[in-house]
């Protein structure tokens, strides 16, 4: 935007005396505006007069006038007062009753707003400040200057010969690095990053990136400490702009720390790389589901819904219903259909033998199909509590080498991190900048 405008509490705004009768003529037909709480990103409904309607009762020649002066429109004649007026809104058909409710004619706001409304977005939250000239009871149209959650936007003018002219507003938008950290509470991840500051939709990517390194059901503890770093959009105003992206995430326990960067090598998929530029990928992921914790191991067990003790030949992860299920190393699907006791369930083969399993799906992953191909880390579906041979919401996890059940946790275990690519030459080059770029935002915050 232009100028910054804003409702003055200085005495000296009052000092003509305005009666009665004329500010009411001056504020239009308003008899309510209703007045809803905005959210963090602007997101409001309505339209909302900053300071109660109060107006900026400049004296000609004063402040006032020579802010409306920079700005483009000749200086106040003597006797006129000129009223501002804050309007916020949740898109641009809500344009033209809000400046009619602030005094202007019908057809002038009618025209106002079709002149703007090319500019601006039909949803989204809209900041407009609108600037009139009064005399004698009577409001004159001067300038609206609206913009955008993006900050592009629209001036419209009174031209002198009473026409309007509309000068549209680029959008301002950059991309900052943002840097959270913090230490684990004693009820889990999610309520710990929540409490400093972290958007909730990084929170299971910072677990997944983290997923070949800590098991967060079992080597996870209150008082271990996470550090995520991460780009986010803003508009000109410092507002969020679009979902963040994560670009770094840490985390140190009592024994052991590990800490990786995003990184895209031309043409190819974003991974996930430590320090040196080694990947973090292992054969397989230690855990195909975010947010859960094991209720049952690999081994002989008495079964709880068929009352006999038998081979218990997976694990079973419990979590809410609907938390998205990964699959744990890439493959290709060969089942993806329901079973009496495994319910809704998805078999994918991988190299050498491998084979994992993932039951009790309350449903599919989008599109998923036999012979599918999928990547490691790709939902394949989301934890439910289908078929007959379960007692509540989980996943049963088995992994299957040359046809036999294995026990997963120890073959997660056994990830062989000697196979894990390393960047070399240009690419190695191109990942130290985007790493050392990250640093450098994180030193800016002290822990």
């Amino acid at each position: 935007m232009g100028d910054h405008f804003v409702n003055s509490y200085d005495p000296r705004a009052w000092a003509g005396q305005w009666s009665p009768e004329r500010a009411m003529e001056a504020h239009g037909v308003r008899r309510s505006v209703r007045q809803r709480q905005l959210l963090s990103l602007g997101l409001g409904a309505g339209v909302i007069l900053a300071g109660a309607l109060t107006a900026w009762l400049a004296r000609p020649g004063e402040q006032g006038a020579a802010i409306i002066a920079q700005g483009g429109t000749p200086a106040i004649e003597p006797g006129v007062r000129e009223i501002r007026r804050t309007i916020q809104l949740s898109g641009s058909g809500e344009l033209r009753g809000a400046l009619q409710s602030f005094g202007l004619s019908a057809e002038m706001a009618a025209k106002v707003a079709a002149a703007a409304a090319p500019a601006l977005s039909a949803e989204g939250n809209i900041h407009a400040a609108l600037v009139m000239h009064g005399k004698g009871g009577v409001l004159r149209f001067v300038r609206l200057e609206a913009s955008n959650s993006d900050s592009s936007g629209v001036v419209v003018r009174l031209a002198d010969g009473g026409g309007l002219t509309s000068n549209r507003v680029a959008p301002q938008i950059e991309e900052r690095i943002m840097v959270s950290h913090g230490i684990m509470d004693g009820d889990s991840f999610y309520t710990s990053a929540v409490a400093v500051g972290v958007p909730n939709s990084l929170i299971s990517p910072f677990a997944k990136a983290l997923s070949f390194d800590f098991d967060f059901q079992r080597e996870v503890a209150a008082g271990d400490a996470f550090e995520l770093a991460y780009s986010q959009k803003v508009n000109a105003q410092g507002e969020a702009q679009g979902a963040p992206t994560l670009l770094y995430a840490s985390l140190t326990t009592q024994t052991k720390s590990a800490a990786v960067y995003r990184f895209q090598q031309p043409g190819g998929p974003e991974e996930w790389y430590d320090a040196s530029g080694r990947t973090v990928a292992r054969s397989f992921m230690r855990t195909p589901v975010d947010g859960a914790h094991i209720t049952s191991k690999f081994g002989m067990r008495f079964h709880p819904v068929l009352h006999y003790t038998r081979m218990h030949k997976g694990v079973d992860f419990a979590a809410p219903i609907g938390t998205p299920i990964y699959a744990a190393a890439p493959g290709i699907v060969s089942t993806a259909s329901p079973n009496s006791c495994g319910g809704n369930w998805v078999i994918i083969d991988h190299d050498k033998g491998m084979q994992t399993r993932y039951f009790h799906l309350s449903r599919y992953a989008e599109g998923l199909h036999a012979s599918q191909h999928v990547n490691q880390g790709e939902t394949i579906g989301y934890v439910g509590v289908t078929g007959t041979c379960t007692t509540g919401p989980h996943l049963h996890y088995e992994v299957h080498m040359n046809g036999g059940a294995i026990d997963p946790l120890g073959i997660l275990a056994a990830n062989d991190s000697s196979q894990r690519k390393i960047l070399t030459g240009s690419q190695l080059a191109q990942f130290g900048k985007v790493r050392d770029r990250i640093d450098v935002s994180r030193a800016q915050v002290s822990p």
